[in-house]
């Protein structure tokens, strides 16, 4: 009986060749998910070398403390009305017929005393460094839906459906390319009706 003088060997030629193929089939498959981040106006490094002059009543203050609350135009707010307020606020139109800046598609009351026009409408939030993420989430989400409720109002005013599916569409990789380009215009119209001016000042210390 012969003796064996080894384990057999496997032949490894084609392993690396084998990894290599492994390698590139999960870089090609496998999708990496990234945070779309938040559209925000968030305060200057330095001033303008320009004064630019904003009437405090164009400017929609909200201030959340460390224990949640919200102080809205200086006047304590539960969470739940905060959409209705920015909506009231920033729908208002309060400029006359005829004056510059006159919006003819506000629904709002019309008082002189708040905003002119949704162009000059600003929402400023500050919070405190405190303030519970899911709180500021809450609340960010609640001045974004007043934004989209009046949005969606004059797409479907203008374009029969709502602005967020249009957006939502345009935004889809997917979506054919004629489909783009004629939702774009249409997008850009009705954001330039109630354009998105929500500024983050900065944070209290306490």
């Amino acid at each position: 009986m012969a003796r064996r003088n080894g384990a057999p060997e496997v032949n490894a030629g084609s392993m690396a060749d084998i990894a290599f193929l492994l390698l590139i089939f999960f870089l090609v498959t496998t999708t990496i998910e990234t945070d779309a981040g938040l559209d925000r106006m968030l305060p200057p490094i330095e001033p303008p070398e320009d004064d630019v002059v904003i009437k405090q009543k164009n400017i929609f203050t909200v201030n959340v403390n460390r224990n949640g609350q919200l102080l809205v135009e200086e006047e304590l707010m539960d969470i739940k009305n905060l959409r209705a307020a920015a909506v009231a606020f920033l729908d208002n139109g309060g400029l006359k017929p005829g004056e510059e800046g006159y919006c003819n598609y506000c629904k709002g009351e019309r008082d002189p005393g708040s905003s002119d026009n949704p162009g000059k409408a600003i929402i400023s939030l500050k919070n405190d460094r405190e303030t519970k993420y899911s709180v500021y989430i809450t609340v960010q989400n609640e001045l974004v839906a007043a934004y989209n409720e009046l949005r969606n109002r004059e797409a479907n005013r203008l374009f029969g459906r709502d602005f967020t599916d249009m957006e939502q569409e345009y935004l889809n990789p997917e979506t054919p390319e004629t489909v783009r380009e004629e939702l774009k215009d249409k997008v850009k119209r009705v954001q330039d009706l109630f354009p998105q001016k929500l500024s983050e000042a900065e944070t209290s210390k306490n």
